[in-house]
């Protein structure tokens, strides 16, 4: 190859795409390897090719595994309850972590909290120096929110920059026991092409910050952006890169927060903490269930208790139904909290083996607290919910339901039953509608009500349809004609 020619090739443009790092010499309109369109730009001239190192004598001399210090790796207490349980005890020296979440959803409230919390110790003797960067609002605006929230602590040092070199001098000047940056899509560094949040510039500002946390041995929180699907913004390899990835859920219309484990190389990835946001701050909640339930009493129709699974912990939630007559040709299916999918197969098991007709009705079903359900462990629950609602008769005080229902009427096992009833005994629960043949014990003062059919859960949940009575009126009317 002649000089002229490999001149041409170093300096041909190489394209990467923002969304998973890929590269390409050609432009093209969607990415070779996450089929994204439009994600596609110019990166600047290639690289020559592959660079020769110097092999350099080793730091620190490889020693056998069983001579390894472990105290060094042991996790310390952030004093935030919640969020220790999800990351497995709390923060683990040059440890580093990605909270990502939906803007709004209060990530920079949280990470506000832990610093003050972890400047203070266990001791509240303030002495622990936190570092707090943020890039995406001033330091007056970060002053009066940690005001607000009582997050002001003497050690907490606060520096609003976005220059990598200017952050990495803040670092070296104050020496934290815990650095906070906020966010690192913010933070760019003058030594790489492009503009912060790209795929060059989040990928050089994670790799020294987390060279440093090595380093120092020092944890670092950072402050991830998602994309409209939810995942982390950026390039795929940042998540390869951290020790710990967080997702900072929530509805903006509910209280509720929770932070759940992506990846957790010192924790377990399936538990959850529960906070709830307020105008006072972000405080954990280590009993939600009351969170979503509604707390009306015995004696409403539509109503009916069941306890899902968030990761390993057990939460009970209420799931109203409302069934009326409908004036259109095809009458609603309305659900808020709930896949409408699984209410319509719902509706056609209950028509075909529960003998309930709804053809002209319209159907509601919600969650009560902006709650979610995805796992079909409430299959019974909204089934009984939605009988109870047409019958009118009203759940007996106390009972819950626990189960899947298939598609032949059958009520199918669930995983969990046994932290599932002993949450619900905890609430004060005295019945359990579960499915037959379940190995798991009763907890004192509780009754478990096994039913292998729909038909038969319905009749020992005590909503079944009296004889003679007519749907095609109202309770009130019913009661006011009697």
């Amino acid at each position: 190859m002649s000089t002229s020619t490999a001149s041409r090739t170093r300096n041909r443009p190489a394209y990467r795409c923002t969304e998973c790092g890929w590269t390409t010499p050609k432009w093209v309109g969607r990415c070779g390897e996450c089929q994204a369109w439009g994600t596609v730009t110019d990166e600047g001239p290639a690289s020559s090719g592959p660079r020769t190192v110097a092999a350099s004598p080793a730091r620190t001399p490889a020693r056998p595994i069983s001579e390894i210090d472990v105290h060094s790796a042991q996790a310390a207490p952030t004093q935030v309850d919640e969020l220790d349980r999800v990351l497995g005890g709390g923060l683990v020296p040059g440890a580093v972590v990605l909270l990502a979440g939906e803007p709004g959803v209060g990530k920079s409230t949280l990470l506000l909290e832990v610093a003050s919390t972890y400047a203070r110790g266990a001791d509240g003797r303030d002495d622990r120096t936190v570092l707090y960067v943020t890039g995406e609002e001033s330091a007056g605006q970060v002053r009066l929110r940690a005001e607000r929230v009582g997050a002001l602590a003497p050690t907490l040092l606060l520096a609003a920059e976005t220059d990598l070199a200017t952050v990495l001098g803040h670092v070296e000047a104050t020496e934290p026991d815990l650095l906070v940056v906020d966010s690192v899509q913010t933070i760019a560094s003058g030594e790489v092409d492009g503009a912060p949040g790209g795929v060059s510039q989040v990928r050089e500002v994670a790799a020294a910050l987390i060279k440093v946390a090595k380093e120092r041995q020092v944890p670092v929180l950072l402050v991830g952006h998602v994309t409209k699907d939810g995942t982390v913004a950026g390039p795929r390899t940042l998540e390869h890169l951290v020790d710990v990835v967080c997702q900072f859920e929530g509805d903006r219309h509910s209280r509720l927060r929770m932070v759940r484990a992506v990846k957790n190389r010192f924790g377990p990835t399936d538990e959850v903490g529960c906070f709830e946001l307020s105008e006072a701050g972000i405080v954990g909640l280590s009993d939600p269930s009351g969170l979503f339930l509604s707390h009306l009493g015995a004696g409403v129709p539509g109503t009916c208790v069941t306890v899902t699974l968030e990761g390993r912990r057990p939460l009970a939630l209420e799931i109203q139904s409302l069934v009326a007559p409908s004036p259109l040709a095809n009458p609603r299916r309305t659900t808020s909290g709930l896949e409408s999918s699984r209410l319509a197969m719902i509706l056609a098991v209950l028509h075909r083996h529960g003998g309930l007709r709804l053809a002209d009705q319209d159907v509601y079903v919600s969650t009560i607290g902006g709650a979610r359900v995805t796992e079909p462990a409430a299959d019974l629950a909204t089934a009984l919910a939605i009988v109870s609602a047409r019958t009118g008769e009203p759940m007996p005080t106390g009972t819950v339901a626990l189960g899947e229902v298939g598609l032949a009427g059958d009520i199918r096992p669930v995983t969990g039953l046994d932290r599932r009833v002993g949450e619900a005994a905890r609430l004060g629960f005295v019945r359990a509608v579960v499915p037959a043949g379940a190995a798991v014990k009763a907890p004192a003062g509780m009754q478990l009500l096994e039913a292998r059919h729909l038909a038969e859960a319905v009749e020992l949940a005590g909503v079944a349809d009296p004889p003679g009575r007519d749907h095609g009126r109202s309770q009130g009317e019913r009661s006011r004609s009697s």
